[in-house]
């Protein structure tokens, strides 16, 4: 099994930074609602334990409080936050296990999807704008070989 032990600091930082920031991609795609989904976020931080089943590495990743880094525009933030996604699994894929990155993406994935059911939009359970947020998010964590 992997864990934080596996990870120097700067990769760890930047493996647990992936779920907040596909949280907070999705969270800016769409105007209104910041508390509630900010709540669901913490929510499925608190579930995830129970849901994905023995993991090493989401035990490490939700026993630690999530690190959301600062960003000058909701623009800035998907463009890094997807960005490091892609650098934070490829990392994972060189040092965790098959199980354990389909894990990670399933958790981050999960995340995105309650902070984007967390609030209507326009009376949509999931409005278009994070729907889009949650596609990129997909794409960030599954790129296609150059």
């Amino acid at each position: 099994m992997t864990g934080k032990a596996d990870f120097t600091p700067e990769e760890w930082d930047l493996v647990r930074e992936g779920p907040t920031a596909a949280g907070m991609v999705t969270l800016t795609a769409e105007k209104g609602g910041t508390f509630r989904e900010s709540w669901a976020m913490a929510k499925e931080y608190t579930e995830a334990r129970n849901e994905h089943g023995e993991s090493e590495l989401l035990d490490a990743l939700v026993a630690e409080k999530p690190d959301a880094k600062r960003y000058d525009s909701p623009q800035e933030l998907e463009s890094v936050g997807l960005q490091h996604l892609t650098e934070a699994v490829a990392l994972l894929e060189q040092k965790a296990t098959p199980g354990e990155v389909a894990g990670y993406k399933k958790f981050v994935m999960q995340v995105a999807e309650r902070v984007a059911e967390a609030h209507k939009e326009h009376g949509a359970e999931v409005s278009d704008a994070e729907r889009a947020a949650i596609e990129k998010l997909s794409a960030a964590l599954n790129p296609t070989p150059a």
